[in-house]
């Protein structure tokens, strides 16, 4: 029966942040009727966004609007053990994918300017009391601290430095996913990371996953032997970003504030096992642009199915354990499975029978021990986390 009414007017919404998840909305909703605002903390704020690069990767015509924005891309991905021993695997009609933040806010502040929405530069200290003042549904995209009752906190912390070198030395063909040719934490990984932009260029970081944080001067060191051992050699930096990603199966509460939607890092966007956001954050921001525009309340869907989120824990809990040694589980996976199965599974787009047997190639011994330790284990308990300065340098990361 249809009614009587007539079709719902679009409620107003405030959308606080331009990061990958505010972006993505603003992108969608500018222009669609929907009475929208932005505010974004002005340039030097440390609440301000940080430059970042956003990679995903998948078939032709993605990531969701932005792929005129894709800076480079790359037809095969590689891993490479600690012995020096590598995998590389052709990605078919797939591309990984390389995006830039400011590409991406610039696009879409110019989106949002011709279509007349306001953008605030300004300090959100109290986002219930925006929604009271402009009646409006607020989507809050700013990052919180992780919350209690996870079994398992890793934290991904990386330096990235772009950077050219003197003779052509990269594979512009191919992106290296992980490099173990770096010394390895205790109950956790460490590997390199390289994008290359041209035969001279590319952005290259060290990663650690692990429980606690590097002292600062530890980065820059890190990388370097690793520029030195992969024989990147001679370069000169041209641009650098470094983060804190906490890698978690800690649940994100929802905003239990009225009229407040929290989305992002801070509702559990991001996948626990590799830190990669921007994919789920396109499939979310296509529904939430979808109900905005029928005018019903915003109710975020889940970022990750519930036996991804298994997965992720018990791998989680298996690296922090020291039961599997995690250079080796990940070449192992990529190395026993086709490219497109893990990419699949790391995105959340596989299948049951994609999963199950992508198992199997795991090590059954830890990985069925972490299952039943974790069955006997009552109540739930954190296996391992962030010491304390660690942890107080994780909130002040994810304050910027």
């Amino acid at each position: 029966m249809p009614n009587p009414r007539g079709p719902r007017a679009p409620r107003p919404v405030a959308l606080v942040g331009l990061g990958a998840a505010g972006a993505s909305l603003a992108w969608r909703l500018a222009g669609t009727g929907v009475p929208l605002e932005v505010f974004e903390a002005p340039r030097g704020a440390a609440q301000r966004t940080q430059e970042r690069t956003w990679c995903t990767w998948g078939p032709p015509g993605g990531p969701g609007p932005f792929g005129p924005l894709v800076v480079a891309r790359w037809s095969r991905v590689r891993v490479v053990g600690a012995d020096g021993q590598e995998v590389v695997a052709d990605l078919g009609s797939w591309r990984y994918r390389m995006l830039r933040s400011v590409d991406v806010e610039e696009a879409v502040r110019g989106r949002l300017e011709r279509a007349g929405v306001p953008v605030h530069e300004v300090v959100v200290e109290d986002v219930a009391a925006l929604a009271r003042r402009t009646g409006a549904q607020v989507v809050d995209t700013r990052p919180v601290p992780v919350p209690a009752g996870g079994r398992t906190l890793l934290l991904q912390h990386f330096l990235g430095r772009r950077v050219r070198t003197e003779r052509p030395v990269f594979d512009v063909r191919t992106a290296t996913l992980m490099d173990f040719r770096t010394p390895q934490p205790a109950g956790g990984v460490a590997f390199g990371y390289v994008l290359p932009t041209s035969p001279t260029e590319a952005l290259v970081e060290y990663t650690e996953f692990s429980a606690q944080l590097l002292p600062p001067g530890q980065y820059a060191d890190r990388l370097e032997e690793y520029l030195r051992r992969s024989g990147i050699g001679a370069h000169e930096v041209l641009a650098e970003e470094r983060g804190v990603i906490p890698m978690t199966d800690a649940r994100f509460p929802p905003d239990p504030r009225a009229g407040v939607l929290r989305w992002g890092a801070a509702s559990g966007s991001v996948r626990p096992s590799t830190g990669y956001a921007f994919s789920a954050l396109q499939r979310q921001a296509d529904a939430l642009a979808a109900q905005a525009v029928r005018g019903g309340p915003l109710v975020l869907p889940p970022a990750h199915g519930r036996r991804h989120l298994l997965m992720d824990s018990l791998v989680l809990e298996a690296l922090a354990t020291g039961r599997v040694d995690g250079a080796r589980f990940f070449v192992e996976l990529f190395r026993r499975n086709p490219v497109q199965r893990v990419l699949g599974f790391l995105d959340g787009a596989s299948g049951p029978a994609a999963d199950l047997a992508l198992m199997a190639t795991s090590p059954r011994g830890p990985m069925l021990a972490t299952v039943a330790g974790r069955l006997r284990r009552r109540p739930r308990a954190p296996v391992r986390s962030p010491e304390p300065g660690a942890a107080a340098a994780l909130r002040r990361s994810l304050r910027r």
